[in-house]
């Protein structure tokens, strides 16, 4: 019962620079929005994971879950996007009620979830506790881009903050532990590993959320919005998407980096928006081996395959594809600008641009080199502010 969502993760694909999303090799799909009816002390404390817990532990697991299990909330939307709920399916006859995870980040109520459980809802409950408290919840914003949406709830008693880390600390390896209220079932716990770092997945409005964290956690349905703590208790992401080819837990889960959510946070607390950096154009990663067929002078960078009209890329004067070949059976457009540097720094592919546009604002002006019919120029480019969404969020886009 869920929808596919493509992931970026192979040499080339297409994307959208300040979002960006390639090719498919396994099936994406938003890990919250379990539906049914209507009825239905922060501190580290240090605490190592010598292994997961599922091999027995030491304990920690158990402490870290008692630390934090008064922090997490079951999130409960109800209606508010019509016939379509937030993994995409039809809503139950009479409307129905999308349930996710959330967490608290301060003492005055506030609570991150993920966009996708809450957008366009017209009620939004929480659940508190042992006992599933329910209050009410208010939207204060969110972000599509990121999928990261902020809640503030009127009583925020017994909710305890959960200490924030940091995912760019992590190690591929280090142990991990989810806690969410998958199919309904709240205050669930499971362990994992990091399985990788810097990954790139696509967000509800079709851009691309970058440095994601990659775990073998099993996350479900109703996990989103939930956290993805270390060793030592301390978010390290909001729980979002799992890969999947029967639509449950497969082992491969993404987390946004909290760093990502804080910041939105912070924006959306600010003045209830958030923007965001663009490029404009669609693309993907420049191999060896395709750069040999193609006879090209560079082995390595970003092919730019279009540039959308009037988008800050097309009035820089930046080229797209005027052509495509296939190579080993994957079409490749050539033909266009390739980018070969950001900034004076070398780019070996689209992640390194979309990071940079990612984490850059609206009006920063960048400097790109790119190959043209065999020759280098420099290119500037004043980004602009991202659209609220790709207009065929059907085709993987680059920023």
């Amino acid at each position: 019962m869920t929808r596919a969502k493509a992931l970026a993760s192979t040499s080339f694909g297409s994307a959208v620079i300040g979002g960006l999303v390639v090719a498919v090799t396994g099936l994406i799909a938003i890990a919250a929005g379990w539906i049914g009816d209507d009825d239905g002390d922060s501190s580290s404390f240090g605490a190592q994971l010598s292994t997961p817990a599922r091999d027995g532990g030491d304990g920690a697991v158990a402490e870290i879950y008692r630390r934090s299990a008064d922090g997490v909330v079951s999130v409960r939307a109800q209606g508010g996007r019509g016939e379509v709920d937030p993994l995409g399916l039809p809503q139950p006859d009479g409307g129905g009620t999308a349930t996710g995870s959330g967490f608290a980040i301060d003492g005055d109520g506030h609570v991150l979830t993920n966009a996708h459980v809450v957008d366009g809802a017209e009620q939004i409950t929480v659940q508190v506790g042992e006992e599933n408290e329910t209050r009410d919840a208010e939207l204060v914003g969110m972000d599509p881009s990121s999928d990261v949406a902020l809640l503030q709830v009127a009583d925020s008693d017994g909710m305890q903050p959960l200490e924030m880390g940091a995912a760019s600390q992590v190690q591929i390896g280090d142990s991990v532990v989810a806690i969410g209220n998958p199919f309904g079932l709240d205050r669930t716990v499971t362990t994992g590993i990091v399985s990788a770092k810097q990954r790139q997945i696509r967000a509800p409005n079709g851009f691309s959320i970058s440095d994601v964290i990659q775990t073998d956690a099993a996350v479900n349905p109703g996990n989103s919005g939930g956290p993805l703590l270390d060793a030592s208790g301390r978010v390290i992401g909001i729980n979002s998407q799992i890969a999947t080819s029967g639509g449950g837990n497969e082992g491969v889960a993404f987390a946004v980096p909290i760093e990502t959510a804080q910041d939105v946070a912070e924006q959306l607390l600010d003045d209830g928006t958030v923007e965001r950096a663009y490029l404009g154009v669609t693309g993907g990663s420049l191999t060896p081996e395709a750069a040999e067929a193609l006879e090209l002078s560079v082995e390595r960078g970003v092919v730019v395959e279009s540039v959308v009209q009037n988008g800050p890329a097309d009035k820089a004067g930046i080229k797209g594809a005027t052509g495509q070949t296939t190579i080993g059976g994957q079409t490749i457009p050539e033909g266009g600008d390739i980018i070969i540097e950001l900034d004076g720094e070398e780019i070996s592919g689209m992640d390194e641009v979309i990071s940079a546009v990612n984490a850059a604002e609206p009006g920063h002006e960048v400097k790109l080199t790119v190959v043209r019919d065999g020759s280098e120029r420099e290119v500037t480019v004043t980004l602009g502010k991202r659209p609220a969404e790709i207009e065929d969020a059907s085709t993987p886009r680059l920023p």
